[in-house]
C-alpha cells in the first residue's frame, strides 16, 4: 500500500497535544479530518471541469494515520456493481473477481486511493493547515465544555492574565492538578473597589459556559453575582453548610447606578432550631465571620436580616437599619405595602439614592412606598386605595397619578443576577409548620420607593 509521509509526525503530534492540553487520541483525530479535507481539495484540482462535489460525496472516503511509519494514506469504501457510474463510489465485479472469486455484486471492499507524494499539491496542504487549527480549537472547546459544564454556578479560583477592552481575562481550573483554561470576566460583573492587576487571584462565579462556535473565552466569570455571597458565607459559617441555618434570600447591588453609592448587599436568613439565632452566626463572635466576606468583596456593605413567614415583620426586618412603626399591606394580591417610619428615619428607610428600600423590595418581592407616619393619613390613603382595586376589578384606568404604578403592576421586569432565592421546595420543607409568606420572585425594582423619593 502507498502512503504519503509526514517527516516528525509524532513530534507533531506530542508538541500539539502539551501545548494544547489535548489527548493525543484527539489530536490524531483532529489531524485525520484535516488531512481528509486537504484530499477533498487535491482531487477538485483533478477535475478541472466540473470541481464541484455534493457535501457527502467523500463520505466514503478515510484517512488512515501511521504514527510508526509517519505518514497516512486515504483509502475509499467502493460497492461492487455490474456496470461502473461513479468510480469513487463503485468498482466492476469483474475487476473485483480477478483478486476475490467469491465476491458477489453489492458487496463492500476498501481501496487504497493515496495520492502519490508529489501529487499532494501546496493548496491541498494549506488547506489541511487551515482545517487542522480548527479542528484543534473545535476539540480544546469540547473538552472544556466537558469539564466545566459540571461547574456552572460555582465559585473558582482565578487569576487575572490580561485585559481586552474593558474586559478582565482570568486563567482558572477545575481542580487540583488540571490546566487553566481562560475565562472572561465584564465590565458589568467587575466590583468597583477590586483592583485587576497581572496574577492578582479573586474568587469568582462560573455564570455561563458558551457552546458551540464563540469568539474569545468560552467561560463567563462574574464577582458581582449574588451566587457569590451565597458560596462565602456558605464556606465560612458552618451553621449554612450543616443546614442548621438557612440563606432564604439575597438582594445585591454591586454596581450600582451611582457613583455616590457604594456596592451593599442584603441577606435574609433563618433557621429551624430554636437555640439557634441565625444572624449572629453569620455574623460571628465580634464579626469575625462576615469580616471574611466583607474582605474578600473589598469593602462591600452587608446587612444581615432575619427572614420571617409573616409579610409585615420580614419587610420591616429588610429595612434595617431604620427603625419602622407599621407596615400595612395595602394589596397583598398585587404585593404592595405601605411603611410608616419616624420623620427623622425616613433618609435610613429610603437610604442615599434609594439604595436601602431598592434592595428591600427586591428581597422581600414587594412594592414598597416609604411614608411619614406623623403625615400619614390612614382614611384618605384607605379610599385611594380602595379605588385603585375596584378600577383594576373592572379593567379601568386609575385617574390618580399616585397609584399610577398599580396600572403597571404586570410589567415586564428585567430579570437581575444580582438576586437570589432559596430553591421553595427547601424553605417549605424547612418551615412545613409556619405559615409562608407567598414566594419571593420579583426583582423588586422599587417603583413606588422611587415616588418616595420626591415627596418632602
Amino acid at each position: 500500500m502507498s502512503m504519503v509521509t509526514l517527516p516528525g509526525l509524532r513530534d507533531m503530534i506530542d508538541s500539539i497535544s502539551r501545548e494544547r492540553n489535548l489527548p493525543k487520541l484527539a489530536v490524531q483525530a483532529a489531524l485525520r479530518e484535516a488531512l481528509l479535507k486537504g484530499y477533498e481539495r487535491y482531487r477538485r484540482t483533478q477535475r478541472i471541469d466540473n470541481p464541484n462535489f455534493d457535501e457527502e460525496y467523500f463520505a466514503n472516503f478515510e484517512v488512515e494515520l501511521d504514527v510508526e511509519e509517519e505518514g497516512f494514506r486515504v483509502l475509499a469504501a467502493k460497492t461492487i456493481v455490474e456496470d461502473v457510474e461513479n468510480s469513487d463510489h463503485q468498482i466492476a465485479l469483474q475487476e473485483v473477481q480477478e483478486v476475490a472469486a467469491e465476491a458477489q455484486p453489492g458487496d463492500t471492499v476498501v481501496l487504497d486511493v493515496t495520492p502519490d507524494q508529489g501529487d499532494f499539491g501546496r493548496m491541498a496542504a494549506i488547506q489541511t493547515k487551515q482545517v487542522l487549527a480548527q479542528k484543534l480549537r473545535d476539540q480544546q472547546r469540547k473538552l472544556v465544555q466537558e469539564e466545566f459544564q459540571d461547574l456552572e454556578g460555582t465559585v473558582l479560583q482565578a487569576r487575572v492574565l490580561r485585559f481586552e477592552r474593558q474586559s478582565v481575562i482570568m486563567a482558572v481550573n477545575s481542580g487540583f492538578g488540571q490546566p487553566e483554561v481562560e475565562a472572561e470576566l465584564l465590565k458589568r460583573d467587575q466590583l468597583p473597589n477590586d483592583n485587576y492587576r497581572a496574577n492578582a487571584t479573586f474568587k469568582v462565579y462560573l455564570k455561563k459556559v458558551s457552546e458551540g462556535a464563540h469568539r474569545g473565552p468560552q467561560l463567563l466569570v462574574s464577582r458581582a453575582d449574588a451566587g457569590l455571597v451565597v458560596y462565602l458565607f456558605a464556606n465560612e459559617v458552618p451553621e449554612i453548610e450543616d443546614e442548621i441555618v438557612r440563606i432564604v434570600a439575597v438582594a445585591r447591588e454591586a454596581n450600582p447606578p451611582s457613583r455616590f453609592v457604594g456596592p451593599r448587599t442584603k441577606i435574609a436568613v433563618d433557621t429551624v432550631e430554636r437555640d439557634v439565632d441565625p444572624v449572629g452566626a453569620c455574623i460571628g463572635a465580634r464579626g469575625s465571620r462576615i469580616q471574611v466576606v466583607v474582605n474578600e468583596l473589598r469593602g462591600e456593605k452587608i446587612d444581615v436580616i432575619r427572614w420571617s413567614p409573616d409579610p409585615s415583620t420580614y419587610i420591616s426586618n429588610a429595612l434595617s437599619p431604620a427603625r419602622v412603626d407599621e407596615v400595612r399591606l395595602v394589596d397583598p394580591e398585587g404585593r404592595q405595602t405601605h411603611v410608616l417610619v419616624p420623620d427623622d428615619q425616613l433618609s435610613l428607610a429610603i437610604g442615599k439614592e434609594g439604595q436601602n428600600v431598592r434592595l428591600a423590595a427586591r428581597l422581600t418581592g414587594w412594592k414598597i412606598d416609604i411614608k411619614d407616619s406623623a403625615k400619614y393619613d390612614y382614611e384618605a390613603e384607605n379610599q385611594k386605595i380602595a379605588a385603585a382595586l375596584e378600577s383594576r376589578r373592572r379593567f379601568e384606568p386609575v385617574e390618580s397619578d399616585e397609584y399610577d404604578d398599580y396600572e403597571d403592576e404586570d410589567e415586564e421586569q428585567e430579570t437581575a443576577d444580582d438576586t437570589y432565592m432559596a430553591p421553595q421546595a427547601a424553605v417549605d420543607e424547612a418551615f412545613a409548620d409556619e405559615e409562608q409568606a407567598p414566594g419571593a420572585t420579583a426583582d423588586g425594582s422599587g417603583v413606588e420607593s422611587d415616588d418616595a423619593l420626591k415627596r418632602p
